[in-house]
């Protein structure tokens, strides 16, 4: 049985897999292998990847693949997707040709400005916190100019705080709304020191003035309304035929789709996952925060007091567009992007973008991904594409060789998938 463990962190890698071993592996040296073998042969780059992190013991790896033909404001991207998922990436490759001859992606940043909060209570008459938050606004801004002098240097910075009075809904709540603009960085850290600045001068100026405020805590929030990205696709709907079926039929069950989602939060949920397959896989792929990302836009899609599509389509006068707002918080400087070696690759394939075309780059991969989505659903079904991109996934967990591959790829070229029929398909060939 195991028990807790203290000075853990102390140990090196190998007496921390030992340790493992001995605790829960039953010493079966198997498992040791396995850790190992991910293990880097550059020295220097496993170095690299055991501090990002605590308590490193071995590397986990995801696929790095590309998605090409992506025609984004008249300029032609190849996308780099970090994803484990069957047929995410295929799906965003066939979106984006799709409509590479039908005008390509439109983007636009609606705006960038990021935000956090300084929590407090305060226990006294409200319009003396009031009179004291306007006399004390400037030492606020003061407070931060030593932080900020870099950032403001690159055309970022503060932008304003306000006081937010909340005991309607939290006795004593209040806090301070504090606005960002952090430029080409996601400005996580910038922003957590300027918060945490304002706190210590929010309370000891709070104590020469005799008034009883309590702070509670000062962090960054990851919902991001006002950090806002737009990109669509449009085009005749003649322009949408798919084989026998017309355009006209084809955007019309495509635009009740979307009516669907947007109204059942049930069909929403999965709606939105799909766009996120798209976004995390860029945002992974480019260094960035992809929990930071999925929070805020999950938050975002439920602004209305109900969970919604965050896709959008509308017919007007024959024309079919298809579009997409969401929050991106995102960055192409510090963090992961200057250290991990294969972001430094991706950011260089997307010919080192701005914050603000990489937040366009994310929001049309997830348009994209959500088209494809889509458009399986209303003519195909899901699962015919899914299917064939997973059958190699049950190929390599039945340890098939080259040559059973190849011959289960050319059977259920035109047979229906699932896992039984393919267990039993290569169970025959091995008879």
């Amino acid at each position: 049985m195991a028990k807790a463990v203290s000075g853990f962190s102390k140990l090196n890698k190998t007496q921390k897999i030992d340790w493992l071993l001995n605790h829960y592996f039953h010493g079966d040296r198997a498992f040791q292998e396995v850790l190992q073998s991910y293990w880097n042969s550059n020295n220097k780059l496993q170095q690299l990847h055991d501090e990002f992190i605590e308590n490193t013991i071995s590397n986990f790896y995801l696929p790095l693949g590309i998605a090409p033909n992506f025609l984004i404001n008249d300029k032609l991207h190849t996308i780099p997707m970090v994803i484990e998922e069957s047929s995410v990436v295929a799906a965003a490759s066939n979106a984006a040709k799709f409509w590479l001859n039908r005008g390509g992606f439109k983007a636009e940043v609606i705006s960038t400005v990021k935000n956090g909060q300084v929590h407090f209570n305060f226990y006294g008459e409200k319009q003396a916190l009031f009179d004291f938050f306007k006399t004390i606004t400037p030492k606020l801004i003061d407070s931060v100019q030593e932080l900020s002098k870099n950032m403001e240097k690159r055309g970022g910075g503060l932008i304003d705080i306000v006081l937010t009075d909340k005991t309607s809904q939290l006795e004593n709540y209040y806090y301070l709304h504090c606005t960002f603009e952090t430029v080409d960085a996601m400005g996580a850290n910038f922003i957590n020191s300027c918060l945490e600045q304002f706190a210590q001068t929010f309370k000891s100026e709070a104590l020469k003035e005799g008034l009883d405020l309590e702070i509670v805590m000062s962090i960054l929030s990851n919902y991001v309304p006002e950090c806002v990205v737009k990109a669509e696709v449009s085009c005749k709907v003649d322009d949408l035929a798919q084989g026998e079926m017309q355009g006209s039929y084809f955007a019309e069950k495509f635009v009740r789709a979307i009516a669907i989602a947007n109204v059942e939060p049930r069909r929403a949920v999965t709606h939105n996952k799909g766009i996120m397959n798209g976004i995390d896989a860029v945002v992974l792929a480019t260094g960035n925060d992809f929990r930071a990302v999925e929070a805020g836009v999950h938050a975002y899609a439920s602004k209305n007091g109900q969970y919604q599509s965050l896709t959008h389509a509308t017919i007007e006068n024959g024309i079919f567009r298809f579009w997409i707002e969401i929050p991106l918080a995102i960055g192409t400087v510090g963090g992961l992007t200057s250290l991990h070696p294969l972001v430094k690759v991706s950011l260089a394939m997307l010919q080192k973008p701005t914050a603000k075309e990489l937040m366009q780059i994310m929001a049309v991969t997830g348009l994209a991904q959500n088209f494809a989505a889509v458009k399986s659903l209303i003519t195909t079904g899901i699962q015919q594409g899914h299917m064939k991109m997973h059958l190699m996934n049950i190929l390599n967990q039945m340890q098939a060789t080259d040559e059973e591959k190849q011959l289960a790829s050319a059977h259920f070229k035109n047979t229906t998938i699932s896992h039984s029929a393919v267990i039993e398909y290569i169970e025959s060939l091995r008879k």
